[in-house]
């Protein structure tokens, strides 16, 4: 960190601009602050989900996916700097591999719930939909890394599959989806 923030406020944003990385001023309407926003609020759900009891593999993998995160916003913040790499959308895979093979295999569509903290990961996982979904409108506009697109999509479906674990570990099983329940 090259300068270190002494004072929060500026007042530069008043009129309704930020400053980009690279010194650029955009509105706080731009497709790229709300990419970076809602990134932000993801990981930011990933930390509230951090603060819930978790298996050690869990916590210890949402902790580098927190420090992924960063890294993206900060990619999304500098246009033109690579912080995510191939490597670290396919530790994803990996984790969601090794996880989905401990997990007996869906046969219904199952409902957000369950424990608090797989509550949570589904949370998470919209929210990372959402930011996915940002990045590919910005992606319309100007040039966006294919790593960090494929990073939010394996990580929606990795907080998916931690769902399960979590409600798993919690001693909960899947909360079902029944159709034609309230008809």
């Amino acid at each position: 960190m090259g300068n270190r923030l002494s004072k929060i406020y500026t007042r530069t944003g008043d009129a309704g601009t930020t400053g980009l990385g690279n010194g650029e001023r955009v509105s706080k309407n731009h497709l790229r602050v709300h990419a970076m926003g809602d990134v932000d609020e993801l990981n930011a759900c990933v930390g509230v989900l951090l603060s819930e009891p978790l298996p050690e593999e869990v916590a210890g993998l949402l902790t580098g996916v927190q420090h992924d995160l960063f890294d993206l916003g900060g990619e999304l913040c500098i246009p033109g700097t690579s912080l995510i790499s191939a490597q670290q959308v396919e530790r994803l895979e990996q984790a969601l591999d090794g996880f989905n093979d401990t997990l007996e295999p869906l046969k219904d569509f199952i409902l957000p719930g369950g424990t608090r903290a797989a509550a949570l990961a589904h949370q998470a996982r919209t929210i990372c939909r959402r930011a996915e979904r940002a990045v590919v409108a910005l992606t319309e506009h100007e040039p966006v890394r294919e790593a960090t697109r494929q990073y939010l999509n394996r990580l929606s479906d990795l907080l998916f599959v931690l769902a399960r674990v979590l409600n798993r570990a919690g001693g909960r099983g899947d909360v079902l989806w029944q159709k034609g329940r309230n008809a």
